[in-house]
């Protein structure tokens, strides 16, 4: 009576050497793939045997995947080298002002706030109102005519009585007139880095402003 063999012994016989066991998955190489290729060639039925498209099928399905594999590693590697590159900008960053879309501003106790409008088209007039925490007036500037363009302005701290406001957080409106109606404008505030901070998801860094919070690095308009 003959005895089954064991799944050593059946590897065995198959021709595949010991240390294949021990690989993962994953670590299978193109010289093993060959190894194997040519093991199934030896233990094929004479009578059935293979057609030749079934093997450049087996070849053609074995690169793909390591193409593949070598494609994620790639693109893990260059994912890596971008976080990198993003942490040094960052870093830079600290203790230098920069530009960024904000409705709000900080008022340094002897300094002014200053920031710019993107004016799409000229206005008939241009209106800039500074408002405290509470929502209460404390300055409205009336610019008058400007033409289409960067319009820059700066702040001093008086309010509308020429005293001075507290330093602080302000929040900054704008507004022009087009075809006879007040139209609501982005404003670009000006404010210093204070530190840089990582973000929840590990790529997007945050520039944390004195005084006003966190932005994303990718918001800033200008540095200056």
């Amino acid at each position: 009576m003959s005895t089954v063999n064991t799944d050593n012994d059946i590897f065995a016989s198959l021709g595949l050497v010991r240390e294949l066991e021990t690989k993962k998955n994953d670590e299978l190489g193109q010289e093993d793939f060959l190894e194997l290729m040519i093991t199934q060639l030896k233990n094929q039925d004479p009578f059935s045997p293979m057609e030749n498209g079934d093997f450049l099928a087996q070849i053609a399905q074995f690169s793909s995947v390591s193409g593949i594999n070598q494609l994620n590693n790639s693109f893990a590697d260059l994912a890596s080298s971008l976080t990198s590159n993003q942490a040094l900008q960052a870093g830079a960053l600290v203790g230098r002002e920069v530009l960024a879309p904000l409705d709000y501003g900080l008022l340094p106790a002897d300094g002014a706030l200053r920031g710019e409008i993107d004016l799409p088209a000229s206005t008939g007039n241009l209106v800039l109102t500074v408002s405290d925490a509470s929502g209460a007036l404390v300055r409205e500037l009336q610019l008058g005519v400007q033409p289409a363009g960067k319009f820059k302005f700066s702040w001093d701290g008086l309010d509308d009585n020429g005293e001075f406001a507290p330093p602080g957080v302000y929040r900054i409106q704008a507004q022009g007139i087009y075809d006879g109606e007040p139209t609501a404008l982005e404003t670009l505030i000006a404010a210093r880095v204070g530190s840089v901070s990582l973000g929840a998801d590990k790529q997007d860094f945050k520039l944390n402003l004195d005084g006003l919070g966190p932005i994303s690095l990718n918001d800033v308009a200008q540095i200056y």
